[in-house]
């Protein structure tokens, strides 16, 4: 499923945020990993911009936000969830995107007014990817 995907729609899967996580997968079943380090890749979600980890292969890395190494060492599923979901439950000053969320945006670009970044297919591959970096 790509970035422009048919399956992005303005409604978005519910979800339940419980202490600092979202336990539940947004779609009801585990990511795929493979897709979800594509998708950390890939320029149009913007991960690598900010983000550095373990990617080799990927010149330019960002410096801005934490190093991706050992993500899931440092947070849980749940908490690695809501971090793409919405990244300013933890601060409301952060410049990362929230990822699934329509609502209450500011300087959103006219193709995702109204709509999510990522669909929750892509969030949870995201997820599923990110839980493997360990230490």
């Amino acid at each position: 499923m790509g970035l422009a995907s048919a399956a992005r729609a303005n409604d978005l899967m519910p979800y339940k945020i419980v202490d600092d996580g979202i336990p539940a997968s947004l779609t009801g079943s585990s990511g795929d990993a493979m897709r979800g380090r594509a998708l950390v890749l890939a320029r149009t979600t913007t991960c690598i911009l900010c983000h550095s980890g373990p990617f080799p292969e990927t010149r330019f890395q960002g410096d801005l936000a934490p190093d991706l190494t050992g993500a899931g060492n440092r947070w849980s599923v749940s908490q690695l969830r809501l971090r793409l979901v919405d990244a300013s439950r933890f601060n409301p000053e952060t410049i990362m995107p929230s990822y699934y969320r329509n609502e209450g945006l500011v300087r959103v670009g006219r193709n995702f007014v109204g709509k999510p970044i990522l669909s929750a297919a892509e969030i949870e591959d995201i997820v599923a990817y990110l839980a493997t970096l360990r230490d």
